[in-house]
């Protein structure tokens, strides 16, 4: 048994990890979805980049969870791949699901061909927050437009601070046990940075043909890959909630769907 701590990207909670969560939980694992301070039902919380790597160590700490694997999607990649480092000998593995990657000094804003430009420029119009995207932001993704309204919907604007703050790490991370989620749909290749930690033994590419929000578009595929992540061969097929999974790392649709 593993525990996952999920932590979804910039202006979602943990509420968009809702389809993803029953999958790991009938594998047999602790399941720890993670609204960051200032987003969702946390919102009104001051936060800088410290305050979201914080609140990460502090869930793993507060549930006193071992074997834990932390799951950071899109911008979450930067403050758990801090948090790792931070959690000591209760981590198990790290998976980042089409994400940012921290560097140390370096701000999420700062891998922006502009360099953040235009991001600073929203944050100064909008009192400091990055305000939640239309639709049209998600076209594109294999998402449906009720899927899409989901995510507008529960959207909250996100603190700007935690993406113009530098990332803090001791070492890289090429020494974490790794794996890297690319959504290829209209992205298709990892980033420069991830590309090179790619190169090292400890982290894995696997791919995943659909958009940016796979927790939404395919939330049983990508429980696959979180299972695999820990070297599990996926429990659910027996419990009936992933038809047609044969052990490949594909998930093929059920006979009658």
């Amino acid at each position: 048994m593993v525990n996952y701590v999920l932590v979804a990207g910039a202006r979602l909670g943990s509420w968009a990890w809702d389809e993803v969560v029953p999958y790991l939980g009938a594998a047999g694992h602790g399941v720890y979805p993670l609204t960051l301070s200032g987003l969702a039902e946390k919102q009104g919380v001051p936060a800088g980049q410290q305050t979201h790597v914080q609140d990460i160590v502090d869930e793993v700490e507060r549930l006193d969870l071992r074997e834990v694997v932390l799951v950071g999607h899109s911008y979450s990649g930067i403050p758990v791949g801090q948090a790792a480092e931070r959690v000591g000998d209760r981590l198990a593995g790290v998976v980042f699901v089409d994400s940012s990657v921290p560097a140390d000094g370096e701000a999420f804003a700062s891998s922006w061909p502009d360099g953040g430009a235009m991001l600073r420029a929203s944050l100064a119009e909008n009192g400091g927050f990055w305000p939640v995207a239309p639709a049209t932001h998600f076209e594109d993704h294999g998402l449906t437009d009720e899927q899409i309204a989901r995510i507008v919907r529960g959207s909250t604007p996100h603190p700007g601070a935690t993406l113009t703050e530098p990332a803090v790490l001791e070492r890289p991370l090429d020494h974490l046990p790794a794996t890297y989620i690319k959504c290829t749909l209209g992205d298709p290749e990892p980033s420069e940075d991830v590309a090179k930690l790619l190169g090292g033994e400890d982290w894995r590419l696997v791919e995943m043909d659909t958009g940016h929000w796979p927790m939404f578009s395919q939330p049983r595929e990508l429980a696959q890959i979180l299972l695999d992540a820990v070297g599990e061969d996926l429990r659910l097929h027996a419990c009936g909630l992933l038809p047609g999974h044969d052990g490949s790392g594909a998930v093929r649709p059920p006979d009658n769907p």
